[in-house]
């Protein structure tokens, strides 16, 4: 049984697991408490999330996560091959989802909402958001000319940005133009993105009271 822990970017890995058909179970993890989580520390005792067990393997990063269930039980499928002329596009843009948008938005999201007010808007957080722009007009050129990231089929590629600008979203620090509504329309139109809602109770709440779908 494939078990992954807390939701956050976690979501990604669910909603890899739910387009892949595959059986899992989610654990909760409150990050507020995880000093009183000694099950989850023995799984990651850096304490973040996700992390995923199979069997005697544990993967934390979920980027990471994504490649390793794709090159396990999925090739084909959401992964592009190295042969293919899109590989280089899916590659970049797989890793770009959290290199590039959630981890920069991630620090803005702390620097505008979690920081003391004397330090909110200090250069660190300005620097974030520039650097989630600059990613974004990636994206944004990439969808002008494909409807996904990988060309014309959706991919996990797709999995990894579509969370980016959601939770960009629901922080409320980064309102989409038409072309990023478009593409979101389409990915958390998939059957698997609303499966993963179900699953992922937590994110759903945060979603209804969020501006963000």
């Amino acid at each position: 049984m494939l078990t992954v822990y807390g939701e956050g970017r976690g979501f990604r890995v669910v909603w890899l697991l739910e387009e892949l058909g595959l059986v899992y179970r989610l654990r909760p993890v409150d990050l507020l408490a995880v000093g009183n989580d000694p099950d989850f520390l023995a799984i990651n005792p850096a304490g973040f999330i996700p992390a995923l067990q199979d069997g005697e393997t544990i993967m934390v990063e979920s980027i990471a996560i994504l490649e390793y269930l794709l090159a396990r039980y999925g090739p084909g499928s959401l992964a592009v091959a190295p042969d293919d002329p899109a590989f280089a596009s899916y590659l970049q843009f797989l890793h770009l989802g959290e290199a590039g948008l959630a981890g920069p938005m991630n620090a803005v999201f702390v620097g505008r909402e979690l920081a003391p007010e004397a330090e909110r808007e200090a250069r660190v957080t300005r620097w974030a958001r520039e650097t989630f722009e600059a990613r974004l007009g990636l994206v944004i050129r990439r969808l002008t000319d494909s409807p996904y990231l990988a060309g014309d089929r959706f991919t996990a590629a797709d999995i990894s940005v579509s969370y980016a600008l959601l939770f960009g979203m629901r922080t409320g620090n980064y309102v989409p133009g038409a072309v990023e509504r478009d593409y979101l329309a389409r990915t958390t139109a998939r059957p698997a993105y609303l499966r993963t809602m179900e699953s992922c109770q937590a994110t759903k709440a945060w979603a209804a009271r969020s501006p963000g779908l």
